[in-house]
Formats: structure tokens, C-alpha cells, sequence
């Protein structure tokens, strides 16, 4: 039986195709369109997963949104009715798109897939959610957590699965919302909604939560998980531009000015910023106050989610946890899960956004609604596109390239290893690109972890980003230990997907600077039988340096998507300060290019 799975139209879009209830085929539309967290109706990544498995739309059983486009639109219009009419603008602006194409969207997959509208299903978007983590953990039976901005009405949910049975137990509902109290703080300090959430978590380590209290002024948390947002200070549920109010400045002061070049006394500060000397230090004591209310809703998050984690452990009785939505991305918090709460396993999958609801939606189906027992386990995060030789030899000899041809795997990386020991930042691009927002060795962006200064290099010549922004180590699975405090961690499979982020030993923070972030690493542990190539590099690079772990960041330049094809990372290497690229078995150098 063949299900697709479908996301669309609010953020990062994606497909994924099942065949008898196993995954064949995952990714998000941004890979092909070249639109970072692209919205739009996927049919790229739906005709990639198509030939994928090998079938056309008419093989299809079923297809599956991951939401119900009428229930949201109903909150939308009850929304829009009480905050009229400061909501003007937001339903204007709202109406286009949902009389256009949202409250089509039956007919538009019918059409473009030419199927009967009798295969097509509409799953609820925090279901969805809870499906996407819980049918392809290693779990007989979970707790199920869930939590993002929105969904129809629901924001946050508790639940629970055992064996192919999964229901929500507990809700709350908009507009009291983690992700969107979240995401009001990601626009006070200066960063772009649903993109720069990531940022504010770097940020957060070079400030002290002291402004917590002031936070729970404008949230009400509850013993049991439950937490209230004061609308007052909030303006998500009238306006489509502005997340917070007068009020929230008069409480937490003028939002941070984004063209300031972001440094603290504690984060350092790189040369190459535009700041002159005099303007040192007035400029570290105004960044700080940012970093400290970066460091409160961080604190205060952490707290919300532990909170519930633990009431989820409370009503459910079970030792294992699953979690998804955009929250569940917030690695910080998930590498204190295990030691806060009781809690034995922990399982994330890798596409824990609205991009994952698109599997959430099949496996929901699937198991749910058609009764399916059968069950995978996602254990790696490789269902995206793939390249032959035959394509990448085309790709090179597109770009008038010669490059050069390795036969031998052995010679390749240790040609690898040796331009890493020598400081060189390479672009590696093998296998089938990665399902989710993290590169993990097949689309990565690869460096010696031994210094602090790559750390400045990468950031500034090659991702064109800001330079407290930090890098994730990946370690061979069976010395992650030797370099971390892991704890409990070898019970989840979130380290996997560098879902977590955990205390680096203090022995070692030395050793692994580039990959050290005030003593933390959100780590990738990496395992042969899921990458055996990967492996295999990090491998020969600890046997050559000592220390089996290399630096690795997304294959990508800020406000670009991670590269997906050959010609997406010749483009992004003749347009960066990448001084190597390896393109399966060819590596390049910049001396190959013949570009001006």
C-alpha cells in the first residue's frame, strides 16, 4: 500500500512517501525550490518521493494532509472577529491566501496527482505531530509530548501510545502558546521568526537568566504543565507583522537594534566586526542586557517544557517520552530531559517541525486509521535525494570543471583528513541529503575542531553569519562519552540527529574549542551502520590526530536552504570561502574552478 504524506502552506513544506507502512522517501520542498522554509504546495519533494518509490500519482492508495484546513480557518476567523478591528489588516492579508489556495486544497492534490477525492484524508495537525515521533520511535508504548506555535486550536498537547493506538490527552489552546511566547522574544532580540529561534539559544549562553521574574509577569505557569499568556503583551492574535506589544517594551525595553554587531565581555570579540575601539565596550554592555533576556526565556522554556515532561509522566505511567513539533527542536532543553524528569528514554525524530507532520500524517493513517501494526524505526535521517556518478560528472562538466576522480575510498579520505589537519574547511556532499533542519554528514560543512579561530572563519567567510553563532561536534558513537557528559544519554536516539545539547568534560573543553560553546556541544553521535563513509572520515581523523571527532555545520550560506543537488554545492562553494569541495567520490579545489 502506498501513502503520501503532505505539508504545505504555513512553513516548510514536505513529503514523504510510505510503502506498506515503511518510509521510502522524506524531504522538504526548500531542497528543490531553493526557498528557505519554503511554504508552498510541495510538488518538487512530492515528485521526488514519487520516483523515489518508483510509482506515479495514480499508484497512490491514499494521500494525507497533516492538518484540517476548515478547522484552522475557523480559528482564524473567530480570532480575527474579536480582535476586530486592530485584526484588519491580518484578514486581509489572510484572506488571500486561504481564498486562493488553502480551503482548495482537495481539489489542487486531486488534480495534481489525478487521484479520486475518496483517497484523500486530512489528519489534525498536533496528531500529526504526535505521530510523526511516536510510530517510528523503538517504543512499544510512550508518553507523547507535542508543542509549537499553533495548529487548528491546539498548541500544546499530553499524550499517549501504545502499539499501533495513539491519542492526546491533554491540550491547550491558542492563543497560549511555547512557540509563540518563543517566538516573541526571537523578534524582541532582533531575528526573523521561525528562522532565527536557533540564534536565540546561542545567544542564551553568554547571558544569566536574571530577568525570569520579569518573563513571569507576562506567563502564568501552572504545577500540573499548564501555563497562561497574558494578551495584553502579545499581538499574534490580531496582527500578521508583530508578535508582542507597547507593552512588552515597556516591560522588557527597546527591541535589540539587529545592525548591531552582536559580542559580550564573556562571547569575545572577532576583528573582523565593524565596531571601532572606543565603541568596544559600550557596545558589549548593551549586548548583554539581550544575551541575559536571551538566557531568561531560555531558563523559563526549559522550565515549561520540564514542567510538562514531568506532568506527561505523571497522567501516562510510562518510562519512554516522545517529542515533536518546532519546540521539540529547542536542543538545550532536550538535553536536560533525561535528568530532570523520570524519564528513562527519550526519542526525537529528526523533522520535528511542521516539515515532519507530512510523515506524522502517513504513519497516522497508516496505523490508525487503516490498523496497521507493522512498525519501523527511524535511526538515521538520510531519505532525501541522491546523486550517481553519472550526475555529478554532468554537474562538473556543466560548470566546465575537471575536478578529480578518486576509485579508491581509503585514498579519498585520507586526502580529506590530511587538508582538515591543515586547516582547511571542506564541503562534503555524499548520499541522499538529510530529512530535518540538520546536516549529518551528507550534507555538511566539515572542519578541524581543535581550534577556536575556525569557529571566526566559518562564520564570517563561508556562512556569512553571526559570529557567536556555534558549531556542532560529530563523534564516532563509541568515544561520545570519553568527550561528554552524556549521562543517560545512550537511551535516546536524539544525539543521532543532533537533537541535544550536553556539557562537554571539562578535561576536554580544550581539545575540541571550535565545537565548544561555554562548555556545551550539541553533539551528533555517529554510528557506522547508519554512515558508513562519515564514519569511516572521523574514523582516520582521530587516528591521525588524536581526537575522533570533527566540526560540522549545514552545507549552506545564511538565507540559503541546505544544498541538495551537485550544482546547489558548486554553487554555494564558488560563491563562499569553502577551500575544498567533495562531491561523492571527486574532489575539487578552488584551483579547479575557472572563474575569475
Amino acid at each position: 500500500m502506498n501513502i503520501l504524506g503532505i505539508s504545505c502552506y504555513f512553513h516548510d513544506s514536505a513529503a514523504v512517501l510510505l510503502l506498506d507502512g515503511v518510509l521510502v522517501a522524506a524531504a522538504e520542498e526548500e531542497r528543490f525550490s531553493r526557498k528557505k522554509h519554503d511554504y508552498s504546495f510541495p510538488e518538487n519533494a512530492i515528485q521526488f518521493c514519487l520516483e523515489k518509490g518508483n510509482i506515479s500519482g495514480k499508484d497512490l492508495d491514499y494521500v494525507v494532509l497533516f492538518e484540517k484546513p476548515f478547522s484552522k480557518f475557523d480559528r482564524l476567523i473567530q480570532t480575527v472577529l474579536q480582535g476586530f478591528p486592530k485584526s484588519y489588516e491580518m484578514f486581509i492579508q489572510s484572506m488571500r491566501t486561504w481564498l486562493l489556495d488553502k480551503l482548495w486544497i482537495k481539489g489542487h492534490i486531486a488534480k495534481f496527482l489525478e487521484i479520486n477525492k475518496d483517497q484523500i484524508l486530512f489528519s489534525e495537525h498536533h496528531i500529526s505531530h504526535a505521530a510523526s515521533t511516536y510510530f517510528c520511535s523503538p517504543f512499544a508504548e510512550s508518553a507523547v509530548l507535542t508543542f509549537d506555535g499553533v495548529g487548528e486550536w491546539c498548541t500544546t498537547s499530553i499524550g499517549e501510545g501504545t502499539g499501533n493506538y495513539l491519542r492526546l490527552i491533554k491540550e491547550i489552546h491558542f492563543p497560549h502558546s511555547i512557540g509563540l511566547l518563543y517566538s516573541a522574544f526571537t523578534a524582541f532580540l532582533g531575528f526573523e521568526v521561525n528562522e532565527g529561534e536557533y540564534k536565540v539559544m546561542g545567544m542564551a549562553s553568554y547571558g544569566v537568566p536574571i530577568y525570569t521574574d520579569k518573563i513571569k509577569k507576562i506567563v502564568r505557569l501552572q504545577t500540573d504543565g499548564s501555563y497562561w499568556l497574558d494578551p495584553k503583551y502579545f499581538s499574534t492574535h490580531y496582527s500578521a507583522r508583530k508578535t508582542y506589544t507597547r507593552r512588552f517594551e515597556e516591560l522588557f525595553g527597546a527591541p535589540r537594534n539587529n545592525d548591531v554587531p552582536f559580542f559580550t565581555h564573556e562571547s569575545g570579540y572577532s576583528p573582523h566586526m565593524e565596531v571601532s575601539a572606543n565603541d568596544l565596550e559600550q557596545t558589549a554592555e548593551y549586548n548583554q542586557y539581550y544575551a541575559d533576556i536571551a538566557a531568561s526565556i531560555q531558563k523559563v522554556t526549559e522550565d515549561m517544557i520540564i514542567s510538562l515532561a514531568r506532568h506527561a509522566y505523571e497522567i501516562t505511567g510510562k518510562n519512554s517520552l516522545c517529542l515533536a513539533g518546532g519546540v521539540a527542536l529547542n536542543a538545550v532543553a532536550n538535553g536536560k530531559l533525561l535528568a530532570e524528569t523520570p524519564f528513562t528514554k527519550v526519542y526525537i525524530q529528526p523533522s520535528a517541525g511542521d516539515g515532519g507532520g507530512a510523515l506524522g500524517a502517513a504513519l497516522y493513517a497508516w496505523h490508525v486509521a487503516l490498523k496497521n501494526t507493522d512498525r519501523f524505526v527511524m535511526d538515521h535521517a538520510y531519505w532525501g535525494a541522491s546523486f550517481d556518478c553519472s550526475d555529478i560528472k554532468q554537474s562538473l562538466e556543466d560548470f566546465g570543471i575537471q575536478g578529480r576522480y578518486y576509485d579508491d575510498e581509503t585514498n579519498l579520505i585520507s586526502t580529506v583528513v590530511d587538508q582538515l589537519v591543515a586547516g582547511k574547511v571542506i564541503g562534503w556532499f555524499q548520499g541522499r541529503g538529510e530529512w530535518g533542519p540538520r546536516a549529518l554528514g551528507n550534507r555538511s560543512i566539515i572542519a578541524d575542531p581543535r581550534t577556536n579561530t575556525i569557529k571566526d572563519t566559518i562564520n564570517e567567510k563561508i556562512k556569512f553569519r553571526e559570529p557567536f553563532r556555534p558549531f556542532a561536534p560529530s563523534v564516532l558513537a563509541e568515544a561520545a562519552d570519553q568527550y561528554f557528559d552524556l549521562a543517560d544519554l545512550n537511551q535516546s536516539m536524539a544525539s543521532n540527529f543532533m537533537l541535544m545539547v550536553v556539557p562537554v568534560l571539562d578535561a576536554k573543553q580544550q581539545e575540541i574549542q571550535g565545537v565548544c560553546h561555554n562548555g556545551t556541544s550539541r553533539i551528533q553521535t555517529v554510528a557506522k551502520e547508519s554512515n558508513p563513509r562519515y564514519y569511516n572520515l572521523i574514523s582516520s581523523f582521530g587516528r591521525v590526530t588524536g581526537t575522533p571527532i570533527i566540526l560540522n555545520t549545514s552545507f549552506n550560506v545564511q538565507g540559503e536552504p541546505m544544498v541538495n543537488s551537485p550544482t546547489d554545492a558548486l554553487n554555494t562553494f564558488i560563491n563562499s570561502g569553502l577551500d575544498l569541495l567533495v562531491l561523492g567520490d571527486f574532489i575539487i579545489n578552488k584551483q579547479d574552478l575557472n572563474i575569475e
